[in-house]
């Protein structure tokens, strides 16, 4: 297999390693750097100077994109920062490669209702790396709630508050992307994970009402806060869902509320469990996750990404799953610029509606 890296900072070296760990000595590999950076940063995001990363992998080096589409890959991981995704992503796309984006799948609506024509119509495999969908917890969760065993979900209460400065030791914060508006940072997009699992495992917003902004003393030029609310339709009416998310609590504080007429769930994905209460307050079921590899999240989701290649699998993150968690976030970021309900029909285009 030969792939095309676009972006080798921590999270594409993670994916690199992971290829590497699947396909074996199978793996052609080239890379188109801007940077150039060779450090090794470890899955821990631990910097070590004395490994090159070109050397112990082999890896071709280019410094012009086309070029590096014309050394041929079968597939291209986009890994670079959130704002240039869809251009890289339409190039390869246009060569026929098979596409693995980072998250987000960009920072706004610009060229991607032609990158899904283009992957559509030439039957290519393309994801977007929400690897939260293979969580343990979150998966457990979506077990309970097929089940029916909460009854109707009456409410969903969902949190994500994470120190921003801490997230890369090996770079200065204001530097990285996340801290970046030109390159399609703010922590509503930075950590779109959450709209990603609320779309799948509840479904997508008819309108959405967002409060914040940057409220801290960080030096970014970002929203660092925003407390979200959604309306999702259902059979029992209007599903009220509420996301807060912040760059600033230590430790970290993640997780979700599920709240039905039968019961409840509470999920601690910064704890690795899941507790289900049933409506005379027992619990019924606790699940315990603790000293789950994180990694095999990002395993799955490149083993999942190659078996859709092969045509043995379908993505388990849709392209237009991604078009509509963007859609989510994009809906948010403009409710806090306007003060406004934003209707998920005035941002999602109508091409990409699902």
């Amino acid at each position: 297999m030969k792939a095309l890296f676009v972006g080798l900072g921590g999270v594409g070296q993670r994916h690199l390693r992971n290829l590497k760990a699947i396909v074996g000595d199978n793996l052609d590999v080239s890379a188109y750097r801007t940077r150039g950076l060779t450090k090794e940063i470890s899955n821990t995001l631990e910097v070590d100077d004395k490994v090159d990363i070109n050397s112990q992998y082999g890896i071709r080096v280019f410094d012009d994109l086309d070029a590096a589409l014309n050394d041929g890959p079968d597939a291209v991981f986009i890994c670079n920062p959130t704002s240039l995704h869809i251009p890289v992503a339409l190039a390869a796309a246009k060569r026929k490669c098979h596409l693995f984006i980072e998250k987000a799948l960009s920072h706004s609506f610009d060229g991607v209702a032609e990158l899904v024509r283009v992957v559509e119509e030439n039957n290519l495999a393309a994801t977007v790396a929400y690897q939260m969908r293979f969580n343990p917890c979150l998966n457990a969760l979506k077990d309970i709630l097929e089940s029916g065993a909460l009854g109707n979900i009456l409410a969903v209460n969902a949190e994500v508050g994470e120190y921003m400065p801490g997230w890369h030791k090996y770079e200065d914060y204001r530097s990285i992307y996340a801290a970046k508006a030109d390159l399609g940072g703010g922590v509503i997009v930075s950590q779109i994970h959450e709209f990603d699992y609320i779309l799948w495992l509840f479904g997508m917003p008819a309108s959405v009402y967002a409060l914040g902004g940057h409220l801290s003393d960080l030096d970014i030029d970002v929203e660092d806060v925003a407390s979200v609310s959604m309306n999702i339709p259902g059979k029992t009416g209007g599903l009220p869902v509420h996301l807060h998310q912040d760059y600033l609590q230590r430790p970290v504080a993640r997780g979700c509320k599920v709240i039905g007429d039968r019961g409840r769930v509470t999920v601690n994905l910064a704890g690795l469990t899941v507790e289900h209460v049933n409506a005379e307050g027992q619990i019924a079921a606790r699940h315990d996750f603790t000293g789950f590899d994180r990694n095999r999240m990002f395993i799955e989701e490149i083993r999942r990404f190659l078996e859709c290649i092969a045509g043995t699998a379908e993505p388990t993150v849709p392209i237009r799953d991604a078009a509509a968690s963007l859609a989510m976030a994009l809906a948010a970021k403009k409710s806090i610029e306007t003060g406004l309900v934003v209707p998920l029909a005035s941002v999602l285009p109508a091409e990409l509606a699902q």
